[in-house]
């Protein structure tokens, strides 16, 4: 068996109100993530559950971890194979489905990630290509610990290679 980490945090409901769940309307979904010393993150429900859009529902959070964790395997094995990244953004998309019994689950998520190179070229003048970097982000999602552990697809749209300047 491999090493084993293990993560915890704190979720604490802040919604009760007066009222507490007397009924459907009568509390809010706000609470609070806490980990460790870091600074809390401001939770609640889809707004579509009556959550406040102002807050990171768990969807988001999910859908947000997926693009974190593809990222940081991509730059890993960027470095490693002397592909000088100086910039990188990603938009995922994450579609669920819920069913009339209020059941849902998602469907898909969807990487969006765009790479910036430093130069055309590695250092030692070898060209990147975009067929290239897409091995890389085939690689980084079949290291993703998180894409591994959903239950549904997670794919990969990489957006064409950007340079910031040419190779010289």
């Amino acid at each position: 068996m491999g090493l084993v980490h293990t993560y915890s945090a704190d979720v604490v409901w802040t919604g009760a109100g007066d009222a507490g769940t007397a009924s459907y309307t009568s509390y809010s979904r706000d609470h609070e993530v806490r980990i460790g010393d870091k600074p809390p993150l401001l939770g609640s429900a889809d707004p579509a559950f009556r959550g406040d859009a102002n807050r990171y529902s768990p969807e988001e959070l999910l859908v947000a971890a997926l693009a974190q964790c593809h990222m940081l395997w991509f730059l890993h094995l960027a470095s490693a194979d002397d592909v000088v990244v100086i910039g990188y953004t990603d938009r995922p998309m994450g579609r669920m489905r819920v069913e009339g019994a209020g059941h849902g689950q998602f469907t898909d998520v969807v990487l969006h990630p765009s790479v910036t190179l430093a130069h055309a070229a590695r250092p030692d003048g070898r060209p990147v290509t975009d067929a290239e970097l897409a091995t890389l982000h085939s690689r980084a999602h079949e290291h993703c610990f998180i894409a591994r552990s959903v239950n549904f697809p997670v794919r990969v749209a990489p957006v064409p290679l950007r340079v910031a300047q040419a190779a010289t």
